[in-house]
């Protein structure tokens, strides 16, 4: 039996298009993730990074899916573990001023670790977007050692 998904909802006073530019932009991405980068070409097929300023790669996966400014679907592993595979999806929906940003994160083994990672990674990035969209500055969380095991 395999671990529930988790999802995580928020608003966020933006529009889509710079939410989009947020979530797949590495000058952007690196603003509010501590210091990471999701790189990709962000094509259908495509591999994906979200690498440290040194250049290590914490995750990486695939992208199966990739509407822009409404959806992208890709999968997540940790190099270096044997961890199965896991699955995020990125929904942005419009509503007025704001974005419904919702973030699912599944397809997890019944033994999964990453689930129990992950948990905990999500709300830090999530809040630090928000923050960052909505006033030009993230949240100041990394520096104090929060979220290294973040997603």
């Amino acid at each position: 039996m395999a671990k529930p998904d988790l999802v995580y909802t928020t608003y966020i006073r933006t529009t889509s298009e710079k939410l989009w530019q947020a979530l797949t932009h590495p000058e952007f991405t690196r603003q509010y993730w501590g210091d990471s980068a999701n790189v990709s070409d962000w094509k259908k097929g495509s591999k994906w990074d979200h690498t440290s300023p040194e250049g290590v790669v914490h995750h990486t996966g695939i992208i199966e899916e990739i509407v822009p400014f409404q959806r992208l679907v890709l999968t997540w592993h940790n190099p270096g573990e044997t961890e199965d595979v896991s699955r995020v999806t990125f929904e942005l929906i419009p509503l007025n001023d704001t974005v419904q940003l919702n973030i699912i994160h599944g397809d997890f083994t019944d033994s999964s670790v990453m689930a129990d990672r992950v948990c905990k990674g999500w709300p830090i990035v999530i809040a630090s977007l928000k923050s960052y969209l909505e006033t030009g500055a993230p949240l100041d969380i990394w520096s104090k050692g929060c979220g290294s095991e973040a997603a």
